[in-house]
């Protein structure tokens, strides 16, 4: 294995030996200056970028530009803006003379031109990518009224949010049929988002924080490494752009008992006049009461108070060379249980957990050749989180966990000219990535024996990973063929567990194709291999509490790595009728798990302890189906996006209550957003989630036996939301935004919630929160 990623090193040597840069970093006395339309209409705040260099600008409010330094001889100059599609031009430059250009854009508004960085590692239109990237806008989380990430991202195909616990609030993603760890979460493209921070991770980050998020679904381990078996979610964080501020504050009543969600919310941005430096910053606050759905005293949805900071620099060093650092530190608390007034070992139930998380992305980029780009970044997240999962006053209950992940590496993207039977696109890189966890459960003074029991480690886990991964592309007019792989090698080390040590090499290819089969059809079709490594995952770090028994997880002593194949297949058709653009997007996907993890359901000691063991099952398991997205818009004032889901997911043999079908994983599920726009500054939108039957095991005090349980197949959900604002101009650059709207209109909401201290928490499906009431303020100079 050392041997490889010697030789992968050399060959990344070699590459970056044979890219001559332009030595001469001197600016030019040359100009480029100009305007941006659409039409008879300016296009405020368009950015216009020298191709293969660091140079750019943005257009100010009346969509004019000026930009000086510009190399001599050809350039390529693109020009782009949010919701038009981008347009290069070449351009000579010659010194002492300055160069006009009136650039001229066509609308995009169902973003079918976007660029995205998830397809393979690097910029391009989604229309040329080889496998489909689906993002979610700012504006699409403004429609549903998202305030944290995991509010939004159930308005993409093939994803579905959940919640797992009634107590807490521990979430997951669901991602084509597979639960939460199946998909790999990246945070600026980096693998830092730790099973730690994915316990709660998902709402605890807000919305406002987020310039997009970009979803590739299928096996993406040969690019992203362990976990991208469903697929990668990854979220770019605001970048600065232009000089603009905004502040948002809103209030929500939560179903009928009078209980409020408050957040508040800010955002900014200055960039210096020659486009060389930059920083954008965002702030949240969120303080939620706990809401009770039934009157029993024990709630469904937690109290959440967070507040978070964080900032984006960067510095163009040079014409070809760029750094970028991106920081932002969240410190939320939440509790759910019963009681809250007392401390949480008076309650009769209490799960509890206070996070402080850091996170910091550093990345340099340097341009070679003509577009060739070699990057260097380093990543890291720290979690430091404080817990008590307890019931029936109990002293024992408090734990304190820290988590340490990190990624280094180096990437190099390079444009041939002709390698073999056409020009390519070439992708390589190394990357090294560490998680140390160590969890610990804190002493406490035994009341019986009056005796202190000392602090005991459960876990002390260190995960490494280091990998090599290539990708070529190659490009004609009809096609884009690409063909990668990863080799990494995974080591994975527990200090408090007497099992041993676990390693394992791992090569995982990948290969997709794009057909042009018209200008308006496309076909793309991809195969995957992708790996779960046998470590500790997010659900093992929430305990499922009540006062009749504790859910603990763990992972088989003899538990082996997961292996899956996956396969893609799609037909996505954009077509224009007179003003309306429309898309029609339709993806078979299937993936086969060998060795798939499952969990085996103990019986309760006499503590009321059950532990739920990860093991493999036998025979592997299947995941199949269809996503189905549609698209349309006659221009700025209409905007529909859908999708919907079918599919099934099962063992190949029974498992537990011998069932093979999938727990809580509904064979169809969708949703809806439509927004219309009678003015410019008036906007209405409807928004719906859907979700089918699925099964969801019950151990409440409802059944005569408990510890049994039951498999309950539940009832479908349409979950429909409302909202409207109205903009008013202050001055010129000042404006005002009132809104207002209703979330879960027709509150349908889960109406079987268990009972009481001895309940089921995990008895928990269908929409996040039951009807919700919300009013709001925006002020700023761009919204």
């Amino acid at each position: 294995m050392k041997k490889f990623y010697f030789v992968a090193l050399l060959s990344l040597t070699c590459f970056l030996a044979h890219a001559k840069d332009i030595t001469n970093e001197k600016l030019e006395d040359t100009m480029l200056f100009g305007d941006v339309r659409s039409g008879a209409e300016h296009i405020p705040f368009a950015t216009v970028m020298v191709k293969g260099t660091t140079m750019g600008t943005a257009a100010d409010v009346t969509g004019h530009y000026k930009l000086v330094g510009i190399p001599e001889g050809k350039q390529q100059v693109v020009v782009s803006a949010v919701g038009f599609q981008s347009r290069s031009y070449e351009l000579s430059f010659k010194i002492g003379e300055a160069v006009t250009l009136l650039a001229e854009l066509e609308t995009d508004d169902i973003g079918l031109e976007q660029v995205v960085v998830s397809a393979d590692r690097s910029e391009k239109s989604r229309r040329e990518a080889s496998t489909i990237v689906s993002t979610i806008s700012p504006k699409l989380f403004e429609s549903t009224q998202s305030v944290t990430l995991s509010e939004g991202l159930s308005f993409t195909p093939g994803l579905r949010m959940e919640n797992n616990c009634q107590n807490c609030g521990f979430t997951q993603v669901r991602m084509n049929g597979l639960e939460g760890p199946y998909s790999q979460i990246l945070i600026n493209s980096r693998p830092v988002f730790s099973g730690l921070a994915g316990v709660y991770g998902l709402e605890l980050i807000p919305a406002n924080m987020i310039d997009r998020v970009e979803v590739v679904r299928g096996g993406g381990s040969a690019l992203f490494g362990s976990n991208a078996i469903a697929g990668t979610i990854n979220l770019i964080t605001k970048e600065p752009v232009q000089d603009i501020y905004s502040i948002n504050s809103s209030i929500s009543v939560i179903g009928n008992n009078g209980d409020t969600d408050f957040n508040l919310s800010m955002n900014g941005s200055i960039v210096s006049e020659d486009y060389r430096s930059g920083m954008s910053f965002y702030g949240f606050k969120r303080q939620r009461d706990p809401y009770d759905a039934n009157g029993d005293g024990f709630s469904e949805m937690s109290t959440i108070e967070n507040g978070t900071f964080g900032a984006s620099f960067f510095k163009r060093m040079g014409l070809r060379s760029k750094v970028n650092l991106d920081y932002f530190f969240i410190n939320e608390s939440r509790r759910g249980g019963s009681d809250f007034d007392v401390p949480n070992h008076e309650a009769d139930i209490s799960e509890a957990v206070d996070h402080e998380i850091n996170s910091v992305n550093l990345t340099f980029d340097q341009f070679m050749r003509d577009h060739d780009k070699l990057s260097f970044f380093a990543a890291m997240q720290h979690v430091d989180r404080g817990s008590y999962y307890g019931a029936e006053q109990d002293l024992s209950a408090y734990g304190h966990t820290k988590d340490l992940a990190y990624s280094l590496g180096s990437q190099y993207h390079r444009d041939i000219d002709q390698f073999l039977f056409s020009p390519s696109e070439l992708v390589m890189g190394l990357e090294m990535s560490s998680d140390d966890l160590t969890d610990q459960k804190l002493g406490y003074l035994d009341i019986e024996t009056m005796e202190h029991v000392g602090t005991t480690t459960i876990t002390d886990q260190s995960v490494k990973t280091f990998g090599f991964f290539a990708q070529n592309e190659w490009v004609t007019e009809k096609w884009r063929l690409s063909f990668g792989f990863r080799m990494e090698h995974y080591a994975i080390t527990d200090q408090a567990d007497s099992n041993g040590d676990i390693s394992g090499n791992v090569f995982s290819p990948r290969a997709s194709a794009l057909f042009n089969l018209t200008e308006r059809v496309q076909l793309r079709s991809s195969f995957a291999k992708g790996y779960r490594a046998p470590q500790i995952f997010d659900e093992d770090l929430h305990i499922e509490t009540s006062g009749a028994r504790q859910v603990i997880h763990e992972n088989d002593p003899d538990l082996e790595q997961e292996n899956s194949h996956s396969a893609t297949f799609s037909i996505d058709i954009s077509q224009t009728f007179g003003r309306w653009q429309t898309q029609l997007l339709a993806e078979g996907f299937y993936t086969a798990l060998e060795n798939p993890f499952t969990n085996q359901y103990g019986t309760a000691d006499e503590n009321g302890q059950v532990i739920y063991t990860r093991t493999n099952a036998e025979d592997g398991a299947k995941v199949q189906g269809v996503n189905l997205e549609f698209n349309a818009s006659p221009g700025i004032r209409w905007m529909l996006q859908s999708g919907f889901t079918v599919q099934q997911s099962k063992f190949e043999t029974p498992q537990e209550f011998h069932e093979r079908r999938f727990f809580r994983t509904p064979n169809s599920y969708g949703y809806l957003a439509l927004s219309y726009s009678p003015t410019a500054s008036f906007k209405a939108s409807v928004t719906g989630n859907y979700t089918g039957k699925m099964l969801v095991p019950y151990f409440g005090n409802t059944l005569s036996n408990p510890e049994e349980g039951q498999l309950n197949e539940v009832d479908p959900f349409f979950d429909l939301g409302l909202k409207v604002n109205q903009e008013f101009e202050l001055s010129g650059d000042l404006s005002l935004q009132l809104y207002a709207g209703v979330k879960n209109l027709f509150d349908a909401y889960q109406d079987d919630f268990d009972y009481g201290i001895d309940r089921d928490p995990g008895y928990i499906y269908g929409p996040l929160s039951p009807r919700t009431i919300y009013f709001g303020i925006k002020l700023g100079n761009i919204f």
